[in-house]
């Protein structure tokens, strides 16, 4: 029996691998509805995640496909929050999930059973209605995410006590009109960061700047990239993967700045990474460009300090008029129902083996899914992970000693904070393509080009320089799905099918 905490999309996925696996899971989700950080509601929830309605994917539909279960052709390229939604909805109604899922129940706690060193079993205590209920599960799958709880270090930013404007975080926002008529700071620049100050720009007041991003730089990525085609079809492929990872390091860095620099010069517009070798998650957005070439949004630097209704700039003499602050600084990585000794958060990060297993428990039957950045969709990656997962639980997968864990776990997190920068998350940033081929190595599901190359040289050819599509992962192995092979060959057709709507 198995736990599964969380009915968004780690804990659908989990859910479906489990009865794949012959295991049986019981999905807890506090709302009334499944769908996680992707179901849109008006006002925000205590606990669960908060959308603003105007999201859209910021990875293509084919790449964020679950492996055995294709979007509907019709379904647009990058999708809205509803349509995602909707996806979710016919996945968990393909796959039998919701007989499984209990609604309006919340995870109080989760500890060790006291002959946990011989069972590995667990305590769950779950509540509904305030009414609290004891379970015994054999086996937890923590999917409840990391976007629910907001850091806010207002302690960061001197002066912001006596600023008599109004701030908030990102998690607070909803829609622009807040902002109309008003002059707007955005403080961060990630990819809600940009999003709201492109919204905010479109009804900010003309006066002063309309709305100003404060950060360190970002490299930006349009959604439309070489040709018009997805920008993540043609990043992420088994070619690209190679050639980033085969080459020395200032030149995989020297490859990747004039890749981000073709559309356009980011040192031109205030937005080169001030740290010029070193790779940060990037921003995905189709404007923001054009909005500083019309002065909506100016590129500021970094803020040295608030004034009653003004802030200044570090390398800015001038103060610069303020009326709303929304600060888009992340989100905490927290376990309220875990003991400290589970899971222990040290600087927003969990100390996890392959980001999934914590190192020093005697039994492996604990796992977090989702608690990752990678480059590319999440949802594959999470599907990925439960399915090794899974496989751990029923013990056809081993883990190595705990030593052998911890000793990786140390070594990834000094390399990821050299490669990608010292910003909160970066030892949960990685290459998504690496990695699902080592969790996909490890189960029987890693694809062989090679080995196709004899039987089937056009299936090989096309996963080889094609997008890396996670249907790759269901060619062989446990999990085999007979629609693989036609869902890599018709992937183009479902990506531009959409497109092509003048017939």
């Amino acid at each position: 029996r198995v736990a599964v905490v969380g009915a968004g999309v780690s804990g659908l996925t989990a859910t479906k691998c489990c009865l794949d696996e012959g295991l049986e899971p019981t999905c807890f989700e506090q709302s009334q509805d499944i769908g996680g950080l992707w179901r849109y509601t008006e006002h925000i929830e205590a606990g669960r995640p908060s959308l603003y309605p105007s999201v859209i994917s910021n990875t293509s539909k084919e790449m964020s496909a679950f492996s055995d279960f294709p979007y509907p052709e019709d379904f647009p390229v990058f999708l809205p929050n509803a349509r995602l939604l909707d996806y979710l909805r016919r996945y968990a109604e393909h796959f039998g999930l919701w007989k499984h899922i209990k609604f309006e129940t919340t995870v109080v706690s989760i500890q060790k059973r006291p002959d946990f060193a011989t069972t590995g079993q667990w305590d769950v205590v779950t509540q509904v209605d305030g009414k609290r209920t004891s379970h015994v599960f054999d086996a937890v799958m923590v999917c409840s995410g990391n976007f629910y709880e907001p850091s806010l270090p207002l302690h960061c930013f001197p002066g912001i006590e006596r600023f008599q404007g109004q701030y908030f975080h990102s998690r607070q926002y909803k829609h622009p009109d807040v902002f109309r008529g008003k002059r707007v700071l955005v403080v961060g620049m990630g990819n809600s960061g940009v999003d709201i100050a492109v919204e905010a720009s479109r009804v900010a007041t003309k006066v002063q700047p309309p709305s100003q991003l404060t950060s360190q730089g970002a490299w930006v990525l349009s959604r439309v990239f070489d040709h018009g085609y997805p920008w993540d079809m043609v990043f992420n492929t088994r070619l690209m993967s190679l050639i980033r990872n085969s080459l020395p390091g200032s030149l995989s860095w020297g490859l990747i700045n004039y890749k981000v620099n073709q559309r356009f010069k980011h040192e031109n517009y205030g937005l080169q990474p001030e740290k010029s070798r070193v790779v940060r998650e990037p921003v995905i957005n189709d404007d923001l460009p054009s909005y500083i070439l019309t002065g909506r949004i100016t590129i500021k630097p970094s803020v040295k300090e608030f004034k009653d209704n003004s802030v200044v700039f570090y390398n800015c003499p001038e103060e610069e008029p303020i009326d709303i602050v929304i600060f888009c600084t992340g989100y905490n990585v927290s376990f309220p129902f875990l003991e400290e000794a589970v899971i222990k958060v040290e600087n927003k990060h969990a100390s996890l083996y392959k980001y999934v297993f914590p190192t020093h428990l005697q039994r492996p039957t604990l796992a977090v899914l989702g608690l990752i950045k990678p480059f590319g969709a999440i949802m594959p990656v999470t599907e990925m992970q439960a399915r090794w997962v899974t496989r751990v639980f029923r013990g056809l997968c081993q883990l190595p000693p705990q030593s052998v864990m911890e000793k990786e776990v140390q070594e990834k997190s000094k390399n990821q904070v050299q490669w990608f920068g010292l910003s909160f998350d970066e030892v949960l940033k990685t290459d998504c393509l690496v990695y699902m081929d080592e969790l996909a190595s490890f189960i029987g599901a890693k694809p062989s080009v090679l080995g196709l190359l004899c039987r089937d040289p056009w299936l090989a050819l096309t996963i080889f320089f094609g997008p890396c599509t996670p249907y790759q992962y269901r060619l062989r192995g446990p999990g085999h799905w007979e629609g693989a092979r036609q869902a890599i060959l018709t992937q183009w057709d479902r990506t531009l099918k959409p497109t092509r709507t003048r017939v």
